[in-house]
């Protein structure tokens, strides 16, 4: 009996082994569609930790994509102009199923955070402060910062193979921390490393999930490291410029009925100008972007500092890409401006809001659907993939960068004059433990967080 046991456990054992190396089952639509709509509500932690959290299940638990793939898309969209983490899930969507597929995967990232944060920007200019809502982001921001920081570790464990890409990380951190030199620069500067270093030493230059480490690591996946590329992926002149066409048809067909059904001074339709040069010029995420939103959003009359700082508290915790915050000042924008008149201030938010949106992302989209054949075509190529690797390494430094700056925020809220906020600390503390050494979920660790914070506002 023991004997017959043993050998039903050796077949079990045998069988769980083979299943873990076999190849996922295809995708259908469907099925990706369910999965980018989850993301789209549970995707908190900014880009560094929707990047973590698209790789933690796209690349590790269902094996959609593989390692080298999913860095190589990464290393691209990270030097783009725009949210970086939408775009990443507009590509791998664009790659399985096409461009309806990058299509879905690209609006569904968004859509709950246009829903989400429009309806927190209206409570908030309608009823104003609340200490029940104040408690919940102070518990929630030590999270957000645990969670950069995590997400930091996670893909620097991955993206830096050797003291080389580290080096290049570290150098990143001190530039943009110490030195402010601005992030293109910094992109620009690594790239030029990353072409140089291609061509001495190739093998410095290679990206961590390169050479099949994805196989060893999680197992083969749908779209693996020989994979040949589908056909919708392969660069054709046409394609490039008919989506180049459709892209600006809609956009002249946007701001046309802006322009004409308010004028060409009205709130919705200098929005519109604004935020389709804010999506072509800045680089660098997020972060980049805000002090330039920030700038023009006072000069235009739409926000008030005090106001873009809740804005940015309100973006770091809600799901979807942290850029939105341009929402935010779109709907407080239209509301100030009163656009659609004094009775109207929630449907004039919303209004500003979707303007605020569209013309942000619309060239993300773009970006995607005619630059990704190019970049497909090029994983191979040292010569491309060289740069893109010392930039993710880059952006690795970029990312510590911003978990050092969302903690002397959250933690000297007055300076480094100021109180120490010591729940604070212990907050992020147990979060950084929580999520690397028992790997709890994001989620979990966000609405656990809230709670104390919700807890300690009525202490």
């Amino acid at each position: 009996m023991s004997t017959h046991t043993t050998d039903i456990t050796e077949q079990t054992t045998q069988a769980e082994s083979l299943n873990a190396i076999q190849k996922p089952s295809p995708v259908s639509f469907v099925e990706a569609f369910m999965y980018w709509l989850k993301l789209g509500f549970i995707s908190f932690g900014g880009p560094a930790g929707q990047i973590s959290m698209m790789h933690q299940e796209l690349v590790e638990r269902r094996r959609w994509i593989s390692e080298h793939r999913f860095l190589h898309a990464l290393n691209y969209t990270m030097v783009l102009p725009g949210p970086e983490a939408q775009q990443l899930a507009t590509y791998i969507g664009w790659l399985m199923h096409g461009v309806w597929g990058g299509i879905m995967a690209g609006v569904l990232f968004v859509l709950p955070s246009l829903f989400i944060l429009g309806g927190l920007t209206w409570a908030y200019l309608a009823f104003g402060n609340v200490p029940a809502v104040e408690g919940i982001l102070y518990g929630i921001k030590p999270a957000v910062t645990a969670i950069v920081l995590f997400a930091a570790y996670r893909i620097g464990s991955k993206a830096l193979p050797n003291n080389m890409l580290r080096l290049l990380a570290l150098l990143a951190f001190l530039a943009i921390f110490f030195l402010k030199i601005p992030f293109p620069y910094i992109v620009l500067g690594a790239g030029i490393i990353g072409y140089i270093g291609s061509r001495l030493a190739p093998k410095l230059f290679t990206a961590g999930g390169h050479h099949g480490s994805s196989k060893e690591t999680y197992g083969p996946a749908l779209i693996d490291d020989d994979t040949p590329t589908p056909k919708h992926a392969t660069f054709r002149w046409t394609r490039v410029i008919s989506y180049l066409a459709v892209g600006v048809i809609i956009w002249a067909i946007a701001m046309i009925a802006l322009s004409q059904t308010y004028g060409w001074d009205n709130a919705l339709t200098k929005m519109g100008v604004f935020f389709t040069k804010a999506a072509l010029v800045t680089f660098g995420g997020a972060y980049a972007v805000l002090p330039y939103v920030n700038d023009s959003g006072i000069a235009h009359g739409w926000i008030t500092e005090t106001q873009m700082l809740d804005g940015l508290a309100l973006g770091e915790t809600t799901p979807g890409p942290l850029i939105m915050v341009i929402a935010f000042v779109g709907f407080v924008g239209a509301w100030t401006k009163e656009v659609f008149g004094p009775d109207m201030l929630a449907l004039a938010g919303f209004a500003g809001a979707a303007v605020a949106t569209l013309f942000t992302f619309l060239p993300s989209f773009l970006f995607i659907l005619v630059g990704g054949p190019a970049v497909e075509s090029s994983r191979n190529n040292a010569s491309f993939t060289g740069p893109l690797t010392a930039i993710t390494a880059a952006v690795v430094g970029v990312i510590l960068n911003l978990a050092v700056f969302f903690s002397l925020k959250v933690l000297w809220p007055e300076g480094l004059s100021g109180h120490f906020e010591w729940l604070a600390a212990i907050i992020g503390i147990v979060a950084f433990i929580a999520l690397v050494r028992f790997k709890v979920g994001i989620v979990t660790v966000i609405a656990a967080s809230a709670m104390i914070g919700l807890i300690y506002s009525f202490a």
